[in-house]
């Protein structure tokens, strides 16, 4: 199993003098949370490493498969941006932020420097705020799916911890099948099948030179395969430094498949797209994951096995 090393270990994190606990305002603009119980352990364990928690006041509505009707959910996010704490969450991923696009303020959402923190159906807000705006937010953990489980994973709270602090510089990780790269641009992606539902919108993000990273979640392999082409046939793919890819699971394959596997949809995008290909990153619908800065810019390298994200240079 691959793991993310890091520079900074909550070993020496603990040596800082850390101002007042930052907070956290968790909103729910996608799918409802199903269980309450759930959030308010991950309320429980995100104050054990130091974050204060506010849940907006419509955290928990449900209107269909929603937290909430679109306008419920548009109203928590514009209340997210006028309350105190630095960092708004999202509760769970899902699907429903794609019908608010329209709707929400992005220069609001920009100027009020708040740190937008999720993943999943998130990736729609993220990459829409980068497009409109400019602005970074981080494809990181959500409170019920990390936080509200019956194990929190140490490793994906300390490396959220520490980039909420600003003091994760390196992300390391095992990444036995990649190709050699030593490139900086500007980081962005998220969930697949979220990223290509934006091609062709005005909330897909123009990053010439970027590092796309990708993960997605019980998608079959040709499903992946057939969204990298929608990506490459786009142009997408053609113009970045690097393909960094997360984790794609919980995918069943069938007899049919004759051995066509994930191996097989990375030989046909090595072939087809001449872009260095990073595998092993911690990152998608699984336990241990990183949080990583979407729109900011960053380094990769590989070597010997390992791959690392360089998160931030110190001049």
């Amino acid at each position: 199993m691959n793991h993310a090393g890091h520079e900074h270990g909550p070993e020496c994190a603990c040596g800082h003098h850390h101002a007042a606990p930052a907070g956290i305002y968790l909103i729910s603009p996608s799918s409802a949370v199903p269980d309450p119980a759930a959030l308010a352990l991950a309320r429980e364990r995100l104050a054990g490493i130091g974050f204060k928690t506010t849940v907006d006041r419509t955290a928990l509505a449900v209107h269909e498969r929603f937290a909430g009707t679109d306008k419920q959910r548009l109203a928590s996010i514009r209340r997210a941006l006028k309350q105190k704490h630095p960092i708004v969450m999202a509760t769970r991923g899902g699907y429903g932020l794609s019908r608010l696009l329209p709707c929400i303020d992005w220069q609001a959402v920009a100027d009020s420097g708040k740190v937008f923190v999720g993943q999943s159906d998130f990736t729609a807000f993220s990459l829409a705020l980068l497009a409109r705006t400019g602005a970074p937010s981080y494809a990181g953990p959500t409170a019920v799916f990390d936080f509200g489980g019956k194990k929190m994973d140490d490793l994906t709270a300390d490396l959220f911890a520490e980039s909420m602090r600003g003091e994760l510089d390196v992300l390391s990780f095992e990444s036995e099948d990649s190709d050699r790269v030593d490139a900086r641009g500007v980081l962005w992606g998220g969930n697949l099948a979220m990223v290509c539902s934006l091609i062709g919108t005005p909330y897909m993000p123009e990053v010439p030179g970027g590092i796309l990273f990708l993960e997605d979640v019980a998608e079959h392999p040709f499903r992946v395969e057939r969204m990298l082409t929608h990506l490459w046939h786009a142009g997408i793919l053609s113009r970045q430094r690097a393909i960094v890819l997360g984790r794609f699971t919980d995918y069943r394959l069938a007899p049919h498949d004759n051995g066509y596997d994930f191996p097989s949809v990375l030989a046909w995008l090595r072939a087809h797209v001449k872009v260095p290909v990073v595998t092993g990153l911690p990152y998608g619908h699984v336990k241990v994951k990183a949080t990583l800065p979407v729109g900011r810019k960053v380094g990769i390298a590989t070597e010997a096995g390992m791959a690392h994200l360089l998160l931030q240079e110190h001049v």
